[in-house]
């Protein structure tokens, strides 16, 4: 199926996606910093450039966009009508290196938290108080350094 939009209009709109500091991101980002918690983001020496880094807990946070990283069961990870080889295989390589990134980074000694698009537009107070029980429990278990 050709695609219904002109070669302009999609070039436009696809420069409109950003792969860092996402409305989504922002948000988690802000609520970290409001509950004390001191972060650095999108940390290039770790595999998977994760989205937020908390050092003192031994944690990476990705905020994922449903769409973009295949959310299982959610009604945002839809496939376009047109090139969908293309697409398909997009998404399956996201999905793999996210994959791949995570056991990286758990080999690596870190904790990983993947956070859903859709669980921050939902339930972002449900959401947050999840991350913040795991960053406390992190803490218990002594992985600071």
């Amino acid at each position: 199926m050709a695609d219904r939009i002109s070669k302009e209009k999609r070039s436009w709109t696809m420069s409109r996606v950003h792969s860092k500091d996402t409305c989504i991101e922002i948000k988690v980002r802000q609520w970290l910093f409001h509950e004390g918690f001191r972060f650095r983001k999108n940390v290039r020496k770790l595999p998977g450039t994760p989205d937020v880094v908390l050092p003192k807990y031994k944690t990476v946070i990705f905020v994922n966009g449903c769409f973009w990283h295949r959310h299982p069961g959610c009604k945002e990870a839809t496939t376009p009508q047109t090139r969908t080889d293309y697409w398909n295989e997009k998404f399956e390589r996201n999905v793999v290196n996210d994959k791949k990134h995570k056991e990286e980074l758990q080999a690596l000694g870190w904790n990983v938290i993947v956070i859903w698009e859709c669980e921050i537009n939902e339930h972002f107070m449900e959401t947050m108080e999840r991350v913040k029980t795991e960053l406390k429990k992190q803490l218990k278990k002594g992985s600071t350094f």
